[in-house]
């Protein structure tokens, strides 16, 4: 098989006998003294019966939100499009089986079974990353219409194991419990700086805890009470598979309604 590159030469016998010759340097090439450099690549292959996690999570996203305003504190644009970047992954990896995301992070589940890439971790974690990232630019005007995109977003990875059921919906449930928490702090936080008129430090300052029982004094009390919070749902979402459908719930997956309306999500840990 002839080499996937050119060499430039006059033209002639002797480009004839220079493409000859490279093509019997390719074969030798294979099996050469040099071969012995693939024993330096580290062995990552995931451990059997294990779910395979991959989350990805904004690289200084707060950067990114401002430049390109987005709306605090929660801007469904950026939410919807995050959402639609998953969606994408999920349709080119059919063994993930579920995906979770809030803010600027996602957690993709690999099923337990999975042989995809054979197990491998740094192929599974960049195939996601970058079909993630794409998909975030590709599909950025189908959210924010005419505004430009000013520079590309950025994604890191990390994979992790669970072994159980157990394992796999308590990790899901500490990022949905997660968002929520977060989701009430930027809540109050973005009141205290759009109808309450204080600037990002002061609110920031606000809401500080006072002491180590974490009472608040009688002034934040009082400012508490005189702003109505708007009623701000939470934005997180799932996103999982029916029958090869790729589908996003707005739900609570801490409980078990969610888990009892999807078997199929979850492995026999038998």
């Amino acid at each position: 098989i002839e080499p996937n590159y050119h060499c430039i030469v006059p033209l002639g016998k002797t480009l004839v006998k220079s493409l000859a010759s490279l093509s019997i340097s390719s074969s030798v090439m294979a099996k050469s003294k040099f071969e012995y450099v693939r024993n330096f690549e580290a062995d990552d292959t995931c451990l059997r019966n294990c779910y395979i996690v991959v989350r990805l999570d904004g690289r200084n996203f707060h950067k990114f939100a401002e430049q390109h305003k987005f709306i605090k504190p929660n801007d469904n644009r950026a939410l919807g499009l995050l959402t639609r970047s998953a969606v994408s992954v999920m349709e080119e990896l059919e063994d993930i089986v579920i995906a979770y995301g809030q803010s600027d992070e996602f957690s993709f589940v690999f099923k337990r079974t999975t042989n995809w890439f054979k197990r491998r971790a740094s192929k599974l974690m960049t195939h996601v990353a970058s079909q993630f990232s794409s998909s975030y630019v590709f599909y950025w005007k189908e959210f924010f219409g005419d505004q430009p995109l000013l520079y590309p977003p950025g994604f890191d990875g990390r994979v992790v194991l669970y072994p159980t059921n157990r394992n796999l919906r308590d990790y899901l449930s500490w990022r949905q419990a997660d968002c929520h928490i977060n989701n009430l702090y930027n809540t109050v936080f973005w009141t205290l700086v759009q109808r309450g008129g204080l600037t990002t430090a002061q609110a920031e300052e606000r809401l500080k805890v006072k002491d180590s029982n974490t009472h608040r004094s009688k002034h934040d009390e009082t400012v508490t009470k005189r702003m109505k919070l708007p009623n701000e749902e939470e934005k997180d979402v799932n996103v999982t598979r029916s029958r090869k459908r790729v589908q996003a719930y707005h739900c609570d997956i801490i409980g078990e309604q969610f888990w009892e309306e999807h078997p199929g999500i979850l492995e026999d840990d038998s």
